[in-house]
């Protein structure tokens, strides 16, 4: 495999390059989280930045850096979301036209935003995958130049300027805490950081249902997963990228991994507490902090790389969030199918201070017998002890539970 060098030097033209283009997001700290792990915690805050991600610095500096002859074939590349407003964005203000092909069931919303800035948006495919194909297809037929989300050293060089700005707002910083999908930002960070602190540990932090790091790590090499799935898509990746390999292999701290339960709630304590609204990769440093609050040596930068969520699935991620809190329960109950039975159903949750948001009677369900039903509900509850003592209470007053969730 060959081994990619991106220096310091690199990373501090690029930030040149990138002044006037790309803000310099803020440092929020975190009340919450530093009580939890007992040191401070700040944000880094992508999610602020243009376009919505950190995406937008690595797409101009691959851009600027083409030839005026590749500049006037026009660019092309293929994303579901922040790599597509990223190359739209940063193709425009060069003057250069760009195609982005998009999965067809690609969010409206990234869809509009990415047309917005100025790409031509051809939706491709049932995934990324798929219109990833597209995407070099059309490069090597038109002669437009392919710009990969995260393997290519201008890429790269490119994010790694939010490891400068790190260092220069939090100077005092131990750990850094990076998603990781193709490995880009967290390559590009550890190239920044590391030869300048070589004391602060650069640590990966990828959700577990799509993490080809560590037994690419463990091999030594890139290694590509059978399967991959995770709600995180904006670090749902199949196979680390050479580029970015080599210099995670190199540089950086290891990379851990985080279930999606600890991705729901870290969304939501990004938004109930920190007033933050990011999407699941955006995230994965939170719920990493979450899971593992003793790991983490203090002071903290967790890099929330991006806020580009679609309304849907914040939706659907805040309700697994509340679940995973304890904030929400969902329950099935049999019931004696006679009047008043839901009447006294719901007094014994009224005394148990349980909200009741929904309520569904189920009476042809397998098994039942005759004069028995179902109810399925949904409860607004207090926490992990409140949802305990609900269901603790309906046992003791006689009803089955036959699911909870």
């Amino acid at each position: 495999m060959r081994s990619w060098t991106i220096t310091v030097d690199d990373v501090r033209g690029a930030h040149k390059m990138l002044a006037g283009v790309a803000r310099v997001t803020p440092m929020e700290g975190s009340r919450y989280l530093s009580a939890l792990i007992g040191a401070p915690v700040h944000l880094k805050c992508e999610n602020l930045q243009r376009t919505g991600s950190f995406k937008l610095r690595g797409a101009y500096v691959r851009i600027a850096g083409l030839s005026p002859v590749q500049r006037a074939a026009g660019v092309v590349a293929a994303s579901a979301g922040n790599h597509a407003q990223g190359v739209a964005l940063a193709a425009s203000l060069l003057g250069v036209r760009s195609t982005v092909f998009m999965p067809v069931a690609a969010p409206l919303p990234k869809v509009a935003a990415t047309r917005d800035y100025g790409a031509e948006v051809r939706l491709h495919g049932l995934n990324v995958d798929e219109a990833l194909l597209a995407a070099q297809d059309y490069a090597e037929t038109t002669g437009a130049v392919f710009i990969h989300p995260f393997d290519h050293p201008d890429v790269v060089t490119g994010q790694g300027t939010v490891g400068l700005e790190i260092l220069e707002q939090c100077p005092e910083v131990r750990t850094i805490l990076v998603g990781v999908g193709g490995g880009g930002l967290l390559a590009g960070i550890a190239a920044a950081v590391k030869p300048l602190r070589p004391d602060v540990r650069v640590v990966g932090v990828q959700a577990a249902g799509a993490a080809a790091y560590p037994p690419s790590l463990a091999a030594g090499r890139p290694v590509g997963l059978e399967s991959y799935a995770t709600m995180a898509d904006g670090i749902s990746v199949g196979r680390p990228g050479d580029v970015p390999f080599a210099v995670v292999n190199a540089l950086a701290d290891g990379v851990r991994t985080v279930t999606e339960d600890s991705l729901s709630r870290a969304l939501l304590l990004c938004l109930e507490r920190m007033k933050q609204v990011v999407e699941p990769a955006g995230a994965s440093p939170v719920a990493s902090l979450l899971q593992e609050p003793e790991a983490a040596e203090g002071p903290v930068v967790a890099v929330l790389s991006g806020g580009n969520v679609d309304p849907l699935l914040m939706q659907r991620v805040l309700r697994h969030g509340m679940v995973a809190a304890g904030r929400y329960l969902s329950l099935r109950l049999l019931l004696s199918d006679r009047p008043g039975a839901l009447a006294t159903l719901l007094g014994v949750l009224s005394g148990a201070d349980a909200n009741v948001l929904d309520v569904a009677h189920v009476r042809t369900a397998p098994g039942l017998g005759v004069g028995e039903a179902e109810v399925d509900l949904h409860l607004e509850t207090k926490g992990p002890d409140h949802c305990a003592a609900v269901v603790s209470l309906l046992r003791e007053a006689g009803y089955t539970v036959l699911r909870q969730g």
